[in-house]
C-alpha cells in the first residue's frame, strides 16, 4: 500500500490547524457523562466519558509542550514515527521519549498512554522518510479546551536550568 499524499489525507479526513501545533479533527465524543461531583478537583464541570481525535504532524513538525487534566491515549495509524516527549515532574529528571509508529522490531509503539497532569508535546523528525505521521489521540474523561495548558518558555527554562536535555525538548517544543 502506497501512503496517500499529505494533502490528501488531511481532504480525506477534514483536518483543521491544531492550536498545539499539525492538524486535527475531533471523531467522538462519548454520549455518557460524568459528573463533575464525580471527577478529580480542577474539573470545571461534567464530561464526557471520552473523546478522541484524528492528529496529524508533518515532517519536522512538532506538537507543542502541553498538558491536560486526563489521560490522553495516542494510537498510531499511518506514517512515519513521531517522538513523545513527557516533561520529568523534578528538575534534574529524565525525560521519558516515546516513538509511535510501525517498526514494532526497531522499538517503536503502536499505542502509548500520557498520564494526566504530564507536560508533553511531540515531534517528527525532519529527516523522516514519510511525510507525516498519522496518530488518533483518545482522552479520559474527555477533552476539554478550557482545561487545556499551553506551555509558557520562559517559566520552564527557569525551572529546568539545570538539566541539559530537558531545556532542549522545551526550546524544540515552545
Amino acid at each position: 500500500m502506497s501512503l496517500p499524499s499529505l494533502s490528501k489525507v488531511i481532504e480525506e479526513l477534514a483536518l483543521e490547524p491544531h492550536p498545539e501545533g499539525g492538524f486535527f479533527r475531533r471523531t467522538y465524543v462519548a454520549p455518557v457523562t460524568v459528573p463533575h461531583t464525580a471527577l478529580p478537583q480542577g474539573f470545571g464541570g461534567e464530561r464526557a466519558v471520552a473523546s478522541a481525535i484524528f492528529y496529524l504532524l508533518e515532517r519536522g513538525g512538532v506538537s507543542r509542550l502541553h498538558r491536560l487534566r486526563s489521560d490522553e491515549m495516542w494510537h498510531h495509524y499511518l506514517g512515519g514515527p513521531l517522538t513523545v516527549v513527557e516533561l520529568p515532574a523534578q528538575p534534574l529528571g529524565a525525560v521519558r521519549e516515546t516513538t509511535l509508529g510501525p517498526d514494532l522490531l526497531a522499538g517503536q509503539r503502536v499505542q502509548h498512554t500520557v498520564a494526566a497532569g504530564t507536560l508533553f508535546g511531540a515531534a517528527m523528525p525532519a529527516e523522516a522518510a514519510e511525510p507525516y505521521a498519522l496518530v488518533g489521540c483518545t482522552v479520559h474523561p474527555g477533552f476539554d479546551f478550557a482545561e487545556f495548558e499551553l506551555a509558557e518558555r520562559g517559566a520552564l527554562l527557569e525551572t529546568y536550568a539545570a538539566n541539559s536535555q530537558v531545556r532542549a525538548w522545551i526550546e524544540r517544543l515552545t
